[in-house]
């Protein structure tokens, strides 16, 4: 059981100065300035901690992240290893959607339910989505639906459009994929989302536009991300959210400019980003390419940029608080129908993350335990790291 006084708290929205109660994973008591303070006293097992001068925002949720490892493209060498738990835990990623992507055969569904089930037992949250870039889709029973229906870990499911990697896959076959996946995430009562990754070819999101305005697919059911890989994509972006959609901008791949600045710009706008989100495309394989072109090795996409963008949007933008810390709480669990994920409010999982009056990230809190405070890690995971 942990009590933090005294902090200011982000649910996401900004709610003051508060005291939190905690108690097995979950958000047991919320106290707020004008109420009566949360005082407990002789209980076994208790933590108290006072928060004066620090923040309190939800764990950060990673809704596109490659735990099992991506790459391939340039080879079996350029396959990227997987995630460390620590390396989540000092970003402030409590909760993560893993996914494969080019490759679905030397990286399967089954080692990713089990680095899902892995991440879960060193104390994080994570789900997954079936299939990969290509069409048919890959799954683990016999059906998209029947993996939303009886595999508990899955949300949704992945394909690919506009790049040269994708199947090409038509409306038509689109359209079916998403029936499994609407009625699948019907009786689950799951997120049921299409989570599209999108290339740089030219005609970007075209495809979806034809499903939401032609066969009238509920666009919430459709999650596209890369939108901020082209400044292209993302002029479509703005109109997928004009007619309700939520898009999503990767902070660790290919981007036409960084991830805070396109959102930032788009708020001075008027948009309203309650229906961005961001996501890390951490893991994934990248070449790297010298000035003439050639290939001379590879690296990681980056897992802790979500923090860094969010970080720059509140240091360096008029944008609220709120917003900024939702990209990663509030708008990802909304995307990926994470329940219970997302928000500090009575009976939400107990994921937090906590900030100096910096913004720099001090504390980590998963499912009620502390992971991470004053920036020392209080767990190393199952295979603590020489």
């Amino acid at each position: 059981m942990k009590l933090f006084k005294n902090v200011n708290l982000y649910a996401p929205t900004s709610l003051g100065k508060a005291d939190v109660l905690m108690a097995s994973g979950r958000i047991a008591a919320v106290s707020l300035s004008g109420d009566a303070p949360i005082e407990l006293r002789g209980i076994a097992g208790l933590e108290t901690i006072d928060c004066q001068g620090m923040s309190m925002a939800p764990g950060f949720i990673d809704q596109h992240i490659h735990i099992t490892g991506a790459g391939g493209k340039y080879g079996y060498g350029s396959m990227t290893p997987e995630v460390h738990v620590t390396d989540l835990i000092r970003c402030g990623t409590t909760s993560v959607v893993g996914l494969l992507g080019t490759d679905g055969t030397a990286r399967s569904l089954n080692s990713l339910y089990a680095k899902c089930a892995a991440l879960e037992a060193e104390g994080l949250s994570a789900w997954m989505l079936s299939s990969y870039f290509g069409f048919p889709p890959k799954t683990i029973t016999s059906s998209v639906h029947d993996d939303l229906l009886f595999i508990d870990r899955v949300v949704g499911c992945k394909i690919a459009l506009a790049d040269v990697r994708s199947s090409y896959p038509t409306a038509n076959q689109l359209l079916a994929l998403l029936r499994e996946i609407q009625v699948g995430g019907m009786i689950s009562s799951k997120g049921g989302v299409l989570h599209i990754h999108l290339g740089a070819l030219p005609e970007g999101m075209d495809m979806l536009f034809e499903l939401v305005e032609r066969y009238h697919v509920d666009i919430k059911r459709l999650s596209p991300t890369h939108v901020g890989r082209t400044a292209h994509l993302f002029e479509q972006a703005q109109r997928f959210v004009k007619l309700g959609g939520m898009v999503d901008l990767s902070t660790g791949g290919t981007q036409f400019r960084p991830p805070w600045e396109a959102l930032a710009q788009a708020h001075e706008a008027g948009e309203d980003l309650r229906n961005y989100t961001l996501s890390s495309d951490g893991n994934a394989g990248i070449g790297i390419l010298d000035a003439e072109g050639q290939l001379t090795g590879f690296k990681k996409a980056p897992i802790d940029l979500n923090l860094w963008n969010v970080q720059q949007i509140l240091r360096e933008t008029d944008v609220p608080a709120e917003l900024a810390l939702g990209l990663v709480t509030s708008g990802p669990a909304r995307t990926m129908g994470l329940k219970r994920k997302g928000s500090l409010t009575l009976g939400m999982d107990a994921d937090a993350c906590i900030f100096d009056h910096q913004w720099n990230l001090s504390g980590v809190v998963s499912r009620g335990e502390i992971m991470m405070w004053d920036g020392d890690l209080r767990t190393e995971g199952n295979f603590p790291r020489a």
